[in-house]
């Protein structure tokens, strides 16, 4: 299509979504699918495949040949699941009929919970480094997101402290990612209960995005919703996208008190109206069948996640050991170069793309996140190409 010149498109769109950048996950995958031979390492996407069990389920409704519209807040059978599911994890009971939404992927119960709390200059607190779409939802409903930054020598864990010194009479949402994307980083019933104390008193909202529960190393997720007085407040996120290998299913949910979720699914009824009805029927086989999966799945995880640390670690790049999802989140600040700098260079001189650390706020800048949802073999020849690249930048420091 030809496009008129004269035409000023700024004028017409919005003022507010011209100001917000593109993912800087997308923009290096972008690029990466331009290019033949790259290694992309980008992507948080599993690289098994959906369990059979789950394929199969959506199979059987396939040929049922009556695929339609379900209720706006999910299959009541799978909204029943997930409640179980998060009483016999956490001890939590939530109401399957007004406390939970079936969501498109969690990013959707993400925004449902941000444009039903946030009025024009209330302020959320961030935690970073963090994935990308936090900030940019805020300030797409007239937010002032505030960050709070984490560091390696805590072990990239939200301090009480860091917490309290940024809250103010606007204060009115904490963004809780944990386990984290991209430090790894996860939060203990001893790190949380400080944390807890500070919105004690307060009318501060948590929202808890815990899509990788299942995926954590060595001790076992702990939500904050366990804690006493925090369910109240807290808005819980989950889906199936990282645990069952189910990214194309798109299907997550939030749970939350009655009088949240009262108002936010006015908000998914109008944007949505419901998710997938094929997905919601797997979602239920994945939710009873499943659980070993997941294990073997954290298993494979955990076999590339301690190879990486290590190959990073002896390349001289700082590697923090993460304990959930699936990602590492080495330095780079001993080659000299921004996160951004490091890996344009990375993607067009070896072929590798990871994502810079500048992308999950300013207290990433100085790292770059791989994941490691990908084959150990994959995960080799990119660090093959690594150590490569390094040695070019050591040969370009001396001269």
């Amino acid at each position: 299509m030809s496009v008129d010149t004269n035409f000023d498109y700024s004028r017409v769109l919005s003022k507010k979504i011209q100001t917000i950048k593109p993912s800087g996950i997308r923009k290096f995958f972008d690029i990466a699918g331009t290019m033949e031979g790259v290694i992309s390492l980008g992507v948080g996407e599993p690289d098994f495949s959906t369990p059979w069990v789950i394929r199969k389920a959506a199979i059987n409704v396939l040929e049922r040949k009556h695929i339609i519209y379900g209720p706006n807040k999910g299959l009541a059978p799978l909204r029943r699941a997930i409640t179980e599911r998060i009483e016999k994890k956490h001890g939590v009971h939530y109401d399957s009929d007004n406390e939970i939404i079936v969501t498109v992927g969690g990013s959707e119960a993400i925004d449902l919970a941000v444009r039903g709390l946030i009025d024009p200059g209330d302020e959320v607190l961030v935690v970073e480094p963090c994935f990308v779409c936090y900030a940019p939802l805020v300030e797409l409903v007239g937010g002032v997101p505030v960050a709070v930054p984490t560091r390696i020598e805590n072990r990239f864990k939200l301090m009480a402290e860091d917490l309290k010194s940024r809250i103010t009479d606007k204060t009115k949402l904490l963004i809780l990612p944990f386990p984290n994307n991209p430090t790894g980083a996860i939060m203990t019933r001893e790190d949380l209960e400080p944390v807890a104390e500070v919105l004690r008193g307060t009318d501060i909202i948590v929202l808890t995005d815990e899509i990788y529960s299942e995926l954590t190393y060595g001790r076992k997720h702990f939500s904050i919703i366990e804690l006493e007085g925090m369910p109240e407040r807290t808005i819980y996120v989950n889906g199936f996208s990282k645990a069952y290998a189910m990214t194309g299913w798109r299907l997550g949910y939030v749970t939350a008190p009655e009088p949240i979720i009262s108002q936010i699914s006015k908000i998914h009824q109008y944007g949505i109206m419901c998710s997938p009805y094929v997905s919601q029927n797997a979602a239920v086989e994945a939710l009873s069948s499943c659980d070993g999966e997941i294990i073997k799945m954290a298993d494979e995880y955990n076999a590339r996640r301690r190879y990486l640390v290590a190959e990073f670690n002896r390349l001289g790049l700082t590697c923090f050991d993460p304990e959930g999802a699936f990602y590492v989140f080495p330095s780079i600040k001993s080659t000299g170069l921004t996160s951004e700098e490091f890996c344009e260079r990375l993607l067009y001189e070896e072929k590798v793309a990871a994502v810079p650390g500048s992308a999950f706020g300013e207290s990433g800048e100085g790292h770059i996140r791989i994941s490691y949802a990908y084959s150990l073999k994959h995960l080799m020849e990119a660090m093959s190409r690594i150590e490569k690249f390094l040695k070019k930048l050591e040969a370009e420091k001396n001269g």
